[in-house]
């Protein structure tokens, strides 16, 4: 029986181990290989002092490594929490000391950083270089202990018990999304809730040893949980796509050809950047039979594009928040000529429920619009130390009175057609999605508030076709202080993940504000700004 995620690798070496496991940049490791080295990491990390339950960080770019890391800390029973290597080291260090992260993943390349993280107060006292073989006294900032790769692979290569003596409703790792307060916020899935999804994927898509799987999310996406799972679970090939060429269309392009993939999942906007630059045409992509897209809308002309390149692909719009995992999808069939509307993002996913509720709090009917929710094994634990943030969205599900049964509040708007179908409407906040991360425009307010010689400011979605939004400010500057667009961007910067950093700033005498008081944002998103 598999109910922890680390058995979804440990199965698939017992029943294939020289098959390979995970290829990146012209470097393979084989199952039985990934789960040796995996075993090995999660004894070292067991004699350094990592208990069961503890949150251990993974600072690293796109790599084999990484996935060893990733397994290792599950088979140590801890749980894994990926940081964004692009990301400012002050987010990176409010998240380490939010984590209670001791122990860090990390390469000899971001000991600097990490350094910096320290100052900032956090709390590691362990970094695993997992590029370093020789001594670390001269790397690693004094007092805090260095582990080498080296040691790692003397260690004892047999299951350590800890591999699974956790429980399918331990936390198997925490993902930071933006947070309307100004600061991120860690998602906490345990194991059950990341395999009721996994489970389901690889049913639905099939999923088998023949398959050779991309992942091109980052880990600290949460698209990346399906490649990796879903991969080690079906006994398949995870093909990452090396950090330096997933800007670059024509080269991403060569990737799913030369890699011949046969699965391929990202945001509509990474798709959308292949279809209008790849040059598609070029290349074969006989062997590609799925393609799957999440976490933004796809607009149709592409999606109509897209289907006349790879006519044989079948496609899918899966839809999640973090907080769930996917939790409904939906098949695109033909797509008629004239058809000008996105595509629904479907119904529930097996063993999941989802319904939407009107402003009475009574389910919508066909043709009817609310607000989604969504109810199963696969919820979120919560918000790491947040709890009156985890009550706001995890609701008692008002259908039930005698137990506990928690629901999502998803904050999404729907609309629900005759075949029981929902169709994305809108938000009921200030969230929004670029480039298919989840935004909170209060954090980026936030930043821009802190800058001095703010005296007003208002982050703004500006629709987008390719990547969904673009991000505006617009600042009013306090009349004593000289204010430009540049250092403001500078300071965001420092702040914030580059997908969050403002494009454009426009400069006002004042913010138009509504009869209550409140910025006007309907008004701030009709006007022109006066530019940078």
């Amino acid at each position: 029986m598999t109910y922890l995620l680390q058995q979804l690798l440990m199965r698939s070496a017992v029943a294939r181990p020289d098959r390979v496991a995970v290829t990146c940049g012209g470097e393979a490791i084989s199952y039985g290989d990934l789960d040796r080295q995996s075993n090995q990491l999660a004894r070292t990390l067991a004699e350094i002092g990592v208990e069961r339950g503890e949150r251990v960080g993974i600072y690293l770019n796109k790599s084999i490594a990484s996935i060893v890391s990733l397994f290792g800390i599950l088979k140590a029973g801890a749980a894994y929490v990926p940081l964004d290597p692009l990301a400012p080291v002050s987010r990176l260090a409010f998240i380490l000391r939010d984590c209670g992260i001791r122990c860090l993943m990390t390469s000899t390349g971001k000991v600097a950083a990490i350094h910096s993280m320290m100052e900032a107060g956090a709390p590691l006292h362990t970094l695993v270089l997992v590029d370093q073989s020789g001594p670390t006294a001269d790397i690693v900032p004094s007092p805090r202990k260095g582990v080498t790769w080296g040691e790692v692979l003397r260690a004892d290569a047999a299951v350590p018990a800890s591999a699974e003596q956790s429980i399918e409703t331990d936390l198997a790792y925490i993902l930071y999304t933006s947070g309307s307060t100004g600061e991120p916020k860690g998602v906490m899935i345990s194991h059950q809730a990341a395999l009721t999804f996994i489970r389901w994927a690889i049913g639905c898509f099939g999923i088998t040893a023949h398959d050779r799987i991309s992942n091109h999310a980052p880990l600290q996406f949460d698209l990346s949980v399906f490649d990796i799972f879903a991969a080690m679970g079906g006994g398949a090939t995870l093909c990452l796509v090396p950090d330096g060429i997933s800007a670059f269309p024509i080269r991403l392009a060569e990737f799913i050809h030369q890699e011949q993939i046969t699965i391929w999942y990202s945001v509509p906007s990474a798709l959308i950047h292949l279809i209008a630059h790849g040059e598609l045409g070029r290349f074969d992509f006989r062997r590609l039979r799925a393609v799957l897209f999440a976490g933004e809308v796809f607009p149709v002309k592409y999606l109509t594009e897209l289907r006349r390149l790879i006519p044989h692909a079948r496609l899918y719009n899966l839809y999640g928040p973090t907080e769930t995992n996917v939790c409904t999808y939906y098949e695109v069939g033909e797509i008629p000529s004239d058809r000008k509307e996105p595509f629904p993002i479907g119904r529930a996913c097996a063993n999941i429920e989802v319904f939407a509720l009107g402003t009475g709090g009574e389910r919508i009917g066909p043709g009817e619009e609310g607000e989604l929710y969504v109810r199963g094994p696969c919820l979120m634990k919560g918000y790491w130390g947040r709890p009156d943030k985890s009550a706001e969205v995890l609701a008692q599900n008002p259908g039930v009175k005698a137990y506990a049964d928690p629901i999502y509040r998803t904050g999404d708007l729907v609309r629900l057609d005759r075949d029981g179908n929902y169709t994305f409407v809108g938000r009921k906040d200030q969230m929004i999605k670029s480039r298919g991360y989840r935004i909170e425009l209060g954090e980026i307010e936030a930043a821009l508030y802190a800058y001095p010689g703010v005296q007003e400011a208002a982050a703004l979605a500006v629709p987008d076709e390719e990547i969904g939004n673009r991000i505006k400010a617009v600042i009013v500057p306090s009349p004593e202080r000289q204010v430009g667009a540049a250092a403001i961007k500078r300071f965001c910067a420092e702040r914030l993940p580059r997908y969050m950093v403002p494009e454009t700033i426009d400069f006002l005498r004042a913010l138009p504000k509504t009869a209550t008081g409140k910025i006007d944002r309907r008004r701030l998103a009709e006007m022109d700004g006066c530019g940078e």
